[in-house]
């Protein structure tokens, strides 16, 4: 299970014997007897490296899932003897980062013996890991998902969009703005096929208006409002609660949008193939009852740099 998960991970049979410390000969033979257990050709030997087949992707994921328990028992009994220590392992979009982090914070105060791992990513990437067994919990979109008939879902918060801009763009100040005032703006957008990107691209076929073909893509609203902070002419696409967050420090205006797409409702997701531990179970209670209305931030100045 190591050298499959660490073929996976590093695309060659060399570089997974040296990072679980094999031998390279002894190796190729381990996998040649995987091969032969499964009575399938696990990877594909290409100049590129090894490559899975179907089986391998198979294989590789359900090696990564049992190796994900195993690692989870190992610290699970570490915590038995080191008390009431619980670890908890969260996947959550961008945009349900300031509410989700709200009610971690209300979780350590009455659980401070939790420690806590937070990945934040697309919906289809949280429940690949969470396929894997390496979280424990997603907040995102099961509907990104083929199956979606293998998770328990439970919508618990709804997402307004707001479109944000550099303090200095032309358009703030304005009672009103169209897409179409945005023409000479370029846009900073999630990546494609995600629930917010397609929302834009939706404004767009409303208005009857081609969507612009020169764009920024992150998943990351650092890099977000790092690429805003440095350019006065781009705008981005953002939850209400994400914008309102850098709003309030100075770091970017909201433009007084009219939006007609509606976003789909944030969903706690979890594998019903797997029991959740106690703690698991206690975090996502709170985090249904802790919904709050969603945020939809005011108009900020522009906040001074330090040379000024």
């Amino acid at each position: 299970m190591l050298l499959i998960s660490a073929i996976d991970d590093n695309g060659s049979l060399k570089r997974a014997a040296e990072v679980i410390g094999m031998s390279q000969p002894r190796a190729t033979k381990a996998l040649q007897e995987a091969e032969e257990l499964m009575s399938k050709k696990l990877f594909h030997r290409t100049n590129r490296g090894l490559l899975p087949t179907a089986a391998g992707e198979c294989v590789i994921r359900n090696a990564k899932t049992m190796l994900a328990q195993l690692d989870k028992m190992e610290q699970e009994l570490n915590g038995m003897s080191a008390g009431s220590w619980s670890r908890l392992r969260i996947g959550t979009i961008m945009g349900a980062v300031p509410f989700v982090t709200e009610i971690i914070q209300r979780h350590l105060q009455r659980f401070p013996q939790t420690s806590i791992e937070i990945l934040e990513d697309t919906s289809a990437e949280l429940l690949r890991q969470l396929d894997r067994g390496l979280l424990d919990l997603v907040i995102g979109r099961s509907s990104v998902s083929a199956t979606p008939q293998l998770y328990n879902v439970t919508a618990f918060h709804d997402e307004l969009l707001t479109v944000v801009a550099n303090p200095a763009h032309p358009l703030v100040g304005r009672k009103r703005v169209q897409l179409e005032d945005l023409a000479d703006s370029r846009w900073i957008v999630y990546t494609s096929a995600t629930p917010m990107r397609i929302s834009l691209e939706q404004e767009y076929r409303h208005a009857g208006l081609a969507f612009p073909p020169t764009l920024l893509e992150t998943r990351s609203a650092l890099t977000t409002m790092a690429l805003i902070q440095g350019n006065p002419n781009t705008v981005a696409l953002l939850s209400s609660d994400v914008a309102a967050f850098f709003v309030n420090f100075g770091m970017a205006c909201t433009l007084p949008m009219h939006l007609r797409s509606k976003s789909d409702p944030y969903e706690v997701i979890t594998r019903r193939s797997h029991d959740l531990p106690e703690h698991a179970t206690r975090f996502i209670a709170e985090l249904v009852a802790g919904t709050v209305p969603p945020r939809t931030p005011a108009p900020a100045k522009p906040a001074k740099l330090p040379s000024e």
